[in-house]
């Protein structure tokens, strides 16, 4: 019995521990299951590393931060007191808490507020004190708020306001509180570091509704509405064409240039900062709204949207057919343009001999970048006016006088005029002379023939890159005064983008012609953009000021060290759009609109991209 009972107990305390040993497996099984199958959750995904919470600041991973809250402000609030704030270039967070406050028991607590002030006020009259202003402006101010709310004019609210900002070492974070509490005081706000709260500060500038620190202010409707936080810098319309993005507040930049008082457009970069990229885009997408293009090329670069587009790409150099003849006349339907047409364009071709006649040698140094605007090379007095009495006999001859009627008579042509020249007295065989080498010479037969361009396509492009450095500036000064014609001829919105337009304005004669394109475009229905690199040659012209003084729309890209302090003084840039100017990357800069600006990225699609790159290796993959 007892070796039975002895086997019974033993085989008691087997079960047991094989029960504690299934039980372990089982447990170990479940860890091994979780661990298999994973318990990250977002919450886990989106936690920083650490968190360190100090009394006047906080570490989250390895940004630091700190909050602070506001505790005064002044009398009076002014509408968008706050957009400074929003605006300011640095990382921050901003949380408003209102409370809304029951009527009756704001009323309650003015009645008695009025009651205190006006006691405090009858004792001051007792005693013979002299007035106090601040007493009797908190008096005015609680009796103008009483009525206010007793006819249901105003609400009554209690207003927290928090900022965190944001930095990656402990002295940015001083010098970005430094800024924030300077934007304030310049508004007579006054805020404080949330001393030994910052854990509070921080969560409640998180986006989870928790106000801890509990700081708040009286408001009324009004003041609250002052604080109205959606005011950084926008440029969106309900028309127009997306430009980028707005890297204030990621908003996009859609925007309608013909909307402006006037819708010409300057582009300023360095080279490869993506000026020709960003123009290409907004020819693309404004030929989406109807737009016409027309295009100065000097370097081949829009040949491939040209032709994805179906455009007309005409090519322009002494061994092409391509010929356009500077006498032409515009065929203006307008009767007050019809009668100044003949006299208008004799003062453009003034400026064109002047330009072709000014010498070559000096032509040709310039034309290569090494001279600044100069006034009127080579003709004298007497010359001019030889010149001028010449053009119109030349035209005489043609049978075209300022009588509209005449002007659909075929237009003379530089053969005319040289043999004008030849023929007359004074110093027109000398002229005859020097004009040869476009006549009969080595420039012979692109402008000295009738023309035969057809510009009747939605965008057209003018190249010019195979033209010799001397012909180049006569050449897009003919191109542009033939497009005015055309303009001038048939009003449609069409947008003109001279490329390297520094070329132009470094002859004075160009330089005006540009302008009186871009003083007298808005009248046509036309916009000109014009784009540069050579900032500073660019800006040295008098006449380069005014283009951009008559352009209502801006846009700076990627700038060199020394383009910076000019366009910074033009522009009247902040310190910190200066400093950034020399530094942003490709495709983002500053975009002016009117009296709006903002720091822009512009963007495009894949399609868009591979049309419009200039970059050879993405050609190169585009191609393949």
């Amino acid at each position: 019995m007892f070796n039975k009972g002895k086997t019974k107990k033993a085989g008691k305390q087997l079960s047991a521990a094989q029960i504690a040993a299934q039980a372990q497996a089982m447990e170990e099984a479940e860890i091994q299951r979780a661990f298999e199958q994973g318990i990250t959750t977002l919450r886990d995904l989106i936690s920083p590393s650490s968190i360190e919470i100090h009394s006047d600041y906080f570490r989250l991973g390895t940004k630091y931060g700190r909050t602070l809250y506001v505790y005064g402000y002044p009398r009076t609030l002014v509408t968008g007191w706050l957009s400074p704030l929003i605006n300011i270039d640095e990382v921050l967070d901003i949380s408003m808490y209102v409370y809304p406050v029951e009527t009756a028991v704001v009323m309650k607590n003015l009645q008695k507020k009025v009651t205190q002030l006006e006691a405090s006020a009858a004792v001051n009259n007792e005693r013979g004190k002299i007035r106090d202003p601040e007493l009797e402006a908190a008096l005015s101010d609680a009796e103008e708020l009483r009525d206010q709310l007793q006819v249901g004019q105003e609400k009554f609210f209690r207003f927290g306001l928090y900022v965190t900002l944001w930095a990656d070492s402990l002295e940015e974070l001083g010098f970005v509180q430094r800024k924030i509490e300077t934007l304030f005081g310049q508004q007579m706000v006054f805020s404080k570091v949330a001393s030994s709260q910052q854990e509070q500060g921080m969560n409640s500038c998180m986006p989870q509704c928790t106000d801890q620190l509990l700081i708040r202010r009286n408001m009324n409707t009004g003041a609250i509405s002052t604080s109205f936080p959606f005011t950084s810098a926008d440029l969106t319309q309900e028309k127009g064409i997306l430009y980028g993005i707005n890297m204030h507040n990621y908003g996009l930049v859609i925007f309608d240039r013909f909307s402006l008082e006037n819708a010409n457009l300057v582009v300023f970069a360095k080279s490869g900062a993506g000026k020709s990229f960003t123009v290409k885009l907004e020819a693309l997408r404004s030929m989406m709204t109807g737009s016409e293009i027309l295009i100065i090329d000097p370097e081949n670069e829009y040949q491939r949207l040209c032709d994805a587009v179906g455009g007309s790409y005409i090519r322009l150099s002494l061994n092409s057919d391509v010929r356009i003849n500077p006498f032409d006349l515009p065929k203006v339907v307008d009767a007050e343009d019809a009668n100044d047409a003949l006299r208008a364009n004799l003062v453009t071709l003034h400026g064109l001999f002047r330009l072709m006649l000014g010498g070559a040698a000096q032509q040709a140094a310039q034309s290569s970048g090494g001279a600044a605007s100069v006034a009127a090379p080579g003709l004298t007095p007497n010359e001019e006016a030889d010149l001028d009495q010449a053009l119109i006999d030349t035209y005489a001859r043609a049978g075209i006088t300022s009588d509209p009627l005449t002007h659909q008579s075929t237009p003379p042509t530089i053969l005319n005029l040289y043999d004008t020249l030849l023929h007359m007295g004074g110093s027109g065989p000398n002229l005859a002379q020097r004009l040869r080498k476009y006549t009969t010479g080595t420039f012979a037969g692109i402008f000295s023939q009738q023309s035969n361009v057809d510009i009747n396509n939605q965008m057209v492009v003018f190249n010019i890159r195979d033209l010799e450095d001397e012909l180049r500036p006569v050449a897009m000064y003919i191109v542009l005064s033939h497009i005015w014609n055309v303009v001038r001829a048939e009003q449609k919105r069409r947008l003109l983008i001279v490329d390297e337009a520094w070329q132009l304005m470094q002859y004075e004669d160009s330089a005006n012609f540009l302008f009186s394109l871009a003083k007298r475009a808005r009248k046509y229905y036309l916009g000109l953009t014009t784009i540069t690199q050579d900032v500073e040659d660019f800006m040295s012209s008098k006449m380069g000021r005014a283009i951009v003084n008559n352009s209502s729309m801006q846009l700076l890209l990627k700038q060199s060290s020394s383009a910076v302090d000019v366009l910074s003084d033009v522009f009247k840039l902040t310190n910190e759009e200066k400093k950034r100017l020399s530094t942003f990357p490709v495709g983002q800069g500053l975009f002016f609109a009117g009296q709006n600006h903002v720091h822009i990225q512009i963007i495009a699609s894949d399609t868009e991209e591979s049309l419009i790159t200039t970059n050879p290796v993405q050609q190169d993959q585009n191609t393949k």
